[in-house]
């Protein structure tokens, strides 16, 4: 961070169903003089937002439209089937796509999932919104399929979830305009992935005084320590010289 920056905000367009506390969490830790500034974008309007420079980054759901963006996939969610609790769905913990053939299987406009072919039969309507979607299902009009994180967004009482083992799966993502790629959206991918605030990307370069100098001139490893080059001194009562060797009986030994 420059300190030009010191004092701007940094703007954070999120979907529905994904929590981005923690991220906010360290964003607030490590920069203080920047506030942050989440908001919530529906999944079909993220990508508008941030192309309009509305938002410096956001989470989104894949598939996307990528142009002009940049984007770094995060997690898979599992995809759920939401149900009233008293729906024959609910007697398994877990789902195939085959087993919701003989129901009506809702599908909002802002439906996170990629289909090549929708599962179940055809609903008497499309809602407008995962949420309107989710009141037809509280009616009894059908059932709806979305991603984990959704369904506990949405959670009522009288509904209740199964994973469906074989359906598509959404994937967060965090993107933002590649065009604007600013040093505080770089720091915003640091939190993101999970870099210490000690790590270097990102962080202005050690200055001049703190960088080893690799041209200084080395001491010679060949070269004694002045203490090593002093005249040794022969031992009191000594004459400088080695003693020559003695066997056991105290004899001379001959020079090998």
């Amino acid at each position: 961070m420059t300190d030009g920056e010191i004092g701007e905000a940094f703007r954070l367009a999120y979907v529905p169903g994904v929590t981005p506390a923690k991220w906010i969490n360290v964003w607030t830790e490590r920069l203080p003089g920047v506030p942050i500034t989440p908001v919530t974008v529906p999944a079909a309007e993220a990508v508008g937002l941030l192309r309009d420079g509305g938002a410096d980054a956001a989470f989104v759901r894949l598939p996307l439209d990528r142009d002009g963006l940049s984007v770094i996939p995060l997690y898979v969610e599992t995809t759920v089937v939401m149900a009233p609790k008293d729906h024959a769905v609910t007697a398994a913990e877990e789902v195939l796509l085959a087993d919701l053939s003989d129901d009506e299987v809702l599908r909002p406009l802002d439906d996170t999932l990629e289909w090549t072919a929708h599962p179940g039969l055809p609903a008497f309507t499309d809602p407008p919104t995962t949420a309107a979607a989710v009141e037809l299902v509280a009616s009894g009009a059908g059932l709806l399929l979305v991603p984990q994180s959704l369904a506990r967004l949405h959670h009522r009482r009288d509904l209740t979830y199964r994973p469906v083992l074989d359906a598509p799966q959404s994937q967060v993502a965090l993107a933002w305009p590649t065009a604007a790629t600013t040093d505080l959206v770089e720091d915003f991918i640091g939190i993101v992935r999970g870099r210490t605030a000690n790590s270097s990307r990102g962080r202005a370069p050690a200055s001049p005084a703190e960088k080893p100098d690799r041209h200084a001139e080395k001491p010679d490893r060949h070269q004694e320590r002045p203490a090593q080059r002093q005249e040794r001194k022969p031992a009191r009562g000594g004459t400088g010289r080695r003693a020559t060797p003695t066997d056991r009986k105290g004899k001379r030994r001959r020079p090998r």
